[in-house]
């Protein structure tokens, strides 16, 4: 009887913001076993899609996954390599096996290292056994994507969406590499390109330039070149202060470097052409309220980058309310994070109104916390069921999302703020209608978020204003205090230069 391929399968995701204070602990993490993850939309499901259709046998690593925010705990990420390297190791003794499969961030920091993912590759290849067995897997767009990273890995594969609408199919897509290289038995290499240059996340909707130019010539390259089995377009995390953050470009190729490197630097020089484009204007945060008190219907979508949950932000900044209220708003939503107003409210009945201290608790540089009356009007314990399996969100978390204790108030003339415990990127309308809230019946909704939103709130858009504020997710990255950049990337670094 023929042997099932067996194929390790591992999970490893955060995004971190290096430029918050918080810690990302180990309790922050959820842990998970990865095959529970059957069906639950995420990338993980994707593989387990591909193993079942392939006939794999699975061997279950570790699977750690948390929300974007501050630098991780260098002990979270050594506790995952404990886990994945005795299943490793235990498998190899065990009947060997035939190849590794990650689900994988991408832009991940921890305390005592800028580049986990490479580490972690690195570490991997360190294990007899290991050194060459087939390494596939799948990252977020969104990666800082390194030397390392290709290095050691095989066939990685980003997601070419934004917002991330793709990132199950990616998944798929590099899994159904991965049966390809095994089948074929031909083990692709990557090669990278890291580009002289940075965009703000607001700069990375694949609709739009650049990203959308790149990614047009990625599947060109794709098309013309066999031997490269794909091509990556990684829009950078600019909210990680590492030597390697940044936009770059990586192929999966079975084709000398010389023509790896030629299609990359087609990349690269296309993306240098388009600069300017990565860097959008936003409203001034007042002018836009004001004139959408001047227009017909709704809903208009106030988008607040600096505040962007999916980002590493904490959720809580309250310019946007401000804003409302100071335009005497009678129908507008706003989403803030904030624990301890939702404990102040632990015993308030319906139309009860308390004084609260709301928001404003988590960044130093955003606007600080407002004092308001606010009228109760419901709690709940938070967790809804995802409208939309291929959000973001999804493909990270899964389905269904716990926002925690949670309540509804209206301040002002009629304001609706739902306020959550844990922050909770705006990715899905159910996170408004599970709680009691129409979006499509609202004038305005405030959202913290920079392009990933879209997928849920531009079908229901009236109009869309994305608006300056302060808050540590901000589009103007020049003001980031960068401290273990390169050299020479725009628009950082004032010496920089095309050449």
């Amino acid at each position: 009887m023929t042997k099932r391929p067996r194929i390790l399968l591992a999970a490893l995701f955060h995004e971190t913001h290096t430029f918050v204070d918080e810690i990302t602990t180990l309790e922050d993490y959820t842990i998970r076993d990865v095959l529970d993850r059957h069906g639950d939309g995420s990338t993980v499901d994707g593989f387990l899609e591909v193993a079942d259709d392939e006939g794999w046998e699975v061997v279950p690593a570790a699977d750690f996954t948390a929300l974007p925010s501050g630098t991780t705990d260098h002990a979270v990420f050594e506790l995952f390599w404990d886990k994945l390297n005795a299943t490793l190791t235990s498998a190899l003794a065990d009947g060997g096996l035939d190849g590794i499969w990650l689900a994988l961030h991408g832009a991940m920091v921890t305390t005592e290292c800028v580049d986990p993912e490479g580490e972690l590759l690195s570490r991997i290849r360190a294990i007899p056994g290991a050194e060459h067995l087939p390494l596939f897997g799948v990252f977020d767009l969104h990666a800082n994507f390194t030397p390392a990273m290709a290095r050691h890995a095989n066939g990685l594969i980003a997601y070419r969406e934004n917002p991330h609408i793709d990132a199950r199919d990616s998944a798929v897509r590099s899994a159904r590499l991965m049966a390809r290289a095994l089948k074929e038995k031909t083990v692709p290499h990557m090669v990278t390109l890291t580009a002289p240059l940075m965009w703000p996340p607001t700069g990375t909707g694949t609709a739009d330039r650049p990203m959308r130019d790149l990614e047009a010539l990625a599947r060109r390259i794709e098309v013309e070149t066999p031997a490269i089995w794909a091509a990556n377009v990684v829009a950078g995390y600019s909210f990680s202060d590492t030597p390697d953050t940044g936009v770059s470009f990586a192929v999966i190729t079975t084709a000398d470097d010389t023509v790896a490197q030629s299609a990359l630097q087609r990349l690269c020089d296309l993306a240098i052409e388009l600069r300017e484009f990565g860097l959008p204007e936003e409203w001034n945060l007042d002018a836009a309220v004001a004139h959408i008190k001047t227009l017909e219907g709704g809903p208009y979508v106030v988008v607040e980058p600096s505040d962007n949950i999916g980002g590493g932000a904490p959720g809580d900044g309250t310019a946007v309310l401000r804003a409302f209220l100071n335009h005497d708003f009678d129908n507008a939503a706003v989403a803030i994070s904030d624990p301890a107003a939702v404990a102040a409210l632990a015993d308030a009945v319906p139309g009860e109104t308390r004084r609260l201290s709301l928001g404003g608790k988590g960044s130093a540089i955003a606007d600080p916390p407002i004092e308001v009356d606010a009228r109760f009007v419901s709690r709940s314990d938070g967790n809804f069921t995802l409208e939309d399996r291929n959000s973001h969100l999804a493909a990270s978390q899964g389905v269904h999302f716990a926002m925690g204790p949670s309540a509804v108030v209206t301040v002002g003339k009629g304001i609706k703020v739902l306020i959550t415990s844990r922050k909770t990127p705006p990715f899905d309308l159910a996170q408004f209608r599970s709680q009691g809230i129409n979006p499509e019946e609202l004038k305005a909704i405030g959202v913290k978020a920079a392009v990933a939103h879209r997928r849920a709130y531009d079908p229901i858009a009236a109009g869309s204003f994305t608006v300056e504020t302060a808050g540590p997710c901000t589009s103007r990255i020049a003001t980031l205090p960068f401290r273990r950049l390169r050299r020479g990337v725009f628009p950082i670094h004032a010496d920089w230069s095309p050449e």
